[in-house]
């Protein structure tokens, strides 16, 4: 019973972080995010990590000392100087686990924060609030109140208490860190200096790996020969300033084990950190001869698990010459969706009509914002295009009751249980630290205790009970921010996040098998469309594009700014004007790239360096035009390879499939196994691709 009272306090703890910085309901997001930019200003210390809920248990030899008192306090990793701190500071008031009272209730709505209030009767914490998630506000809410203490010792001890457990140390400082489990995570922080000791600190409610990896970025943390769960500090210099050489002496620490054993992390970590490190891994010093085409695919075989590649030419391919695309059409772009011209393709029961056309002005310029959470909906699959209103508040009932059920199932899971489940606390844990990171500086997600930022990781959390297979992987949080900003509801941010998902599954699964496909199909398209570029790339060791891995993974949301993502998302849902249309807006971007590759003659290590520099320099109207030219080129191609057409999905049959723009959700339609650009892998699907180009 104590430990579940533990597990709650550590809930609440977090929970009161925001409501008692406001002395009454935050109705307006921005006022909450301008509140914590003050404060910002005021700091002259950089937060690079914060965790609350992290508790300091008194001794037992202590006197005079409620042993169920747990000291609360927030943990912060800072950089004063470009000296880096730990910190632990109490909260103002220690937190006693008898003390706790369940009520009060909140909105699933971004748009509304509204601060628990106190009733004298239970009832009354089911009064009736303006949404259609009414009867399930219980699930987020908690509030408490103080213990009472009799002639102020109670108060006495609790400060007394609080200010021995402060304290903030520089990583320099340190000589160690154990990691002890006792039914949770505690750290004990061992000082160069023997004389002075730290108190243990205590991850009732987790996050205890969370600090250490963002301690890894300042420090190297290696296991002790004598105990492997003590990890020893050094820290020779400070890791974001070191080169990616130095900061990978150590062998445990190498790239492509670091990307095999966790290639989403190393991916979105930044290319622009490894550039020099994998240039010699794949290639080898400049003294040494370059590595054979053979050893190169070996080891991106282990980079990218399942992407078996074979030189040795096979019976029964499709040989291809070069082909002559003919000249490029010249295509424009359009004023973006109105909502005028949204309610006009709606009847008088609120159907969408003319969804043909409707989806290709969509495709040809967007959506203006006004219009984005209705028509995402419809785009994602979640509305069906031909239901009424009356029908689509029906569905939204029984999607709000279905998530909410959903919800529920992890926020009344106990710490036992929990304990017993290692797969949950690593959910957690890697939602947590992802949320804590994506979109910061959007307004939507800036500033210390921002509601966007609980609806994130609610909707992730629960995500995990919808898809417990796939669960959480890293770089899925950078999926759902764009959907939650649009849709500004946790129910219909969490329903378009699945049907995104639904497109993007492969992406994220352990074998990769759409991240490999994705790589294969792009080389074979742009070995398509200009091959003595693609033989260009090959010589340096780039022909397997892995540069373009993050561009894939997450569909541009890195390289683009936020607003342009939106516009690029909204414009592939529409399924026009082929399958695959993302593949083709890399091969715009690299089409814009190559003049400047071949003619400053960029190595292997200068491309991945290029590329990776691109991020929030792209011009996505330009993009979107020079893809939509470049479909356009391949089908006029009177001899298109049949591997093309599959890929692009120019092959089907208009009688057996809807038309693009019909008023179906776009559909994802089968991929073949496997269609490599003249390195082909045998496959028992009757869509595989054999196809060998010949410069």
């Amino acid at each position: 019973m104590f430990s579940l009272l533990l597990r709650d306090a550590a809930f609440l703890n977090r929970k009161l972080t925001c409501h008692s910085c406001c002395a009454a309901a935050v109705t307006c997001l921005c006022r909450h995010q301008e509140e914590g930019d003050n404060m910002a200003a005021d700091s002259v210390l950089k937060v690079v990590f914060e965790h609350d809920g992290v508790f300091v248990h008194p001794s037992d030899d202590e006197d005079g000392v409620d042993q169920d008192l747990l000291v609360s306090g927030s943990l912060r990793i800072l950089d004063k100087d470009a000296e880096i701190l730990v910190e632990f500071r109490p909260l103002e008031d220690a937190v006693d686990p008898s003390n706790m009272l369940c009520a009060g209730k909140d909105s699933s709505s971004v748009v509304e924060w509204n601060q628990c209030l106190e009733r004298s009767q239970s009832q009354q914490l089911l009064e009736s609030q303006h949404s259609y998630e009414t009867e399930w506000d219980m699930v987020n809410a908690v509030t408490f109140r103080k213990k009472t203490c009799n002639n102020g010792e109670g108060s006495l001890n609790h400060s007394h208490e609080r200010s021995r457990s402060t304290f903030s140390v520089s990583i320099s400082d340190l000589r160690s860190i154990t990691v002890k489990e006792e039914g949770w995570t505690f750290l004990l922080l061992q000082l160069k200096d023997a004389s002075v000791s730290l108190p243990p600190l205590h991850f009732h409610q987790g996050g205890s790996r969370e600090f250490l990896d963002n301690l890894r970025r300042f420090a190297l943390l290696t296991e002790s020969p004598d105990d492997d769960m003590c990890l020893l500090v050094s820290t020779p210099n400070r890791a974001l300033s070191q080169s990616f050489e130095n900061l990978l002496d150590d062998n445990n620490f190498g790239f492509v084990n670091k990307f095999k054993r966790d290639p989403y992390v190393t991916t979105l970590g930044g290319f622009s950190k490894v550039t020099n490190y994998i240039f010699d891994v794949l290639r080898g010093s400049e003294e040494q001869q370059q590595r054979p085409p053979e050893e190169v695919a070996d080891l991106l075989g282990e980079v990218i698990p399942g992407l078996e590649i074979n030189h040795q030419e096979e019976p029964g391919f499709e040989v291809i010459t070069r082909i002559d695309l003919g000249s490029r059409p010249q295509v424009s772009r359009q004023e973006p969706l109105t909502a005028e011209d949204w309610t006009k393709h709606q009847d008088g029961e609120g159907r969408m009509v003319e969804t043909s056309l409707l989806k290709q002005n969509i495709f040809k310029g967007g959506l203006c914002h006004a219009v984005r959470k209705e028509a995402w909906k419809f785009l994602l699959g979640y509305f069906p295009w031909e239901s009424s209103l009356e029908d689509r508040k029906v569905l939204q009932r029984a999607k709000t009751d279905e998530y909410f059920r959903m919800k529920l199932q992890w926020k009344s899971v106990s710490e036992e249980q929990e304990r017993r489940n290692s797969r949950l606390r690593d959910y957690r844990s890697l939602i947590e630290k992802d949320v804590n990171r994506t979109d910061r500086t959007n307004r939507f997600y800036e500033g210390i205790d921002n509601p966007g930022l609980v609806l994130l990781h609610d909707i992730l959390m629960t995500y995990c009970m919808y898809d417990f297979d796939l669960g959480y992987v890293q770089g899925m949080s950078d999926l759902l921010s764009p959907i939650l900003f649009v849709m500004e509801n946790e129910v219909d941010a969490f329903w378009c996040f699945v049907a995104f998902m639904d497109q993007m599954h492969q992406n994220f699964e352990e074998q990769m098998q759409g991240m490999k496909l994705q790589l294969i199909h792009l080389s074979a398209l742009l070995r398509l469309l200009d091959l003595s570029f693609w033989n260009y790339l090959e010589s340096q060791d780039s022909g397997y594009l892995y540069f373009c891995f993050r561009w894939l993974l997450i569909r541009f949301k890195r390289e683009l700014s936020f607003q342009d993502v939106l516009r690029l998302w909204e414009v592939m849902w529409t399924g026009l004007p082929c399958q695959n249309f993302h593949l083709l807006v890399c091969c715009a971007i690299l089409d814009s790239e190559k003049q400047k590759i071949m003619e400053e003659n960029y190595g292997f290590n200068e491309i991945l360096k290029h590329i990776n520099e691109l991020s929030m320099k792209l011009d996505i109207e330009e993009i979107l035009q020079k893809a939509e030219g470049i479909c356009l080129q391949i089908q006029n191609c009177k001899d298109l390879p049949h591997s093309v057409s599959v890929i692009l999905g120019l092959d089907l049959e208009p009688s057996g499939a809807d038309p693009p723009g019909s008023g179906s959700a776009p559909r994802v339609a089968q991929r073949p196994d496997g269609c490599s650009n003249g390195h082909l892998r045998e496959t028992s699907s009757q869509l595989s691709c054999k196809v060998a180009f010949i410069s």
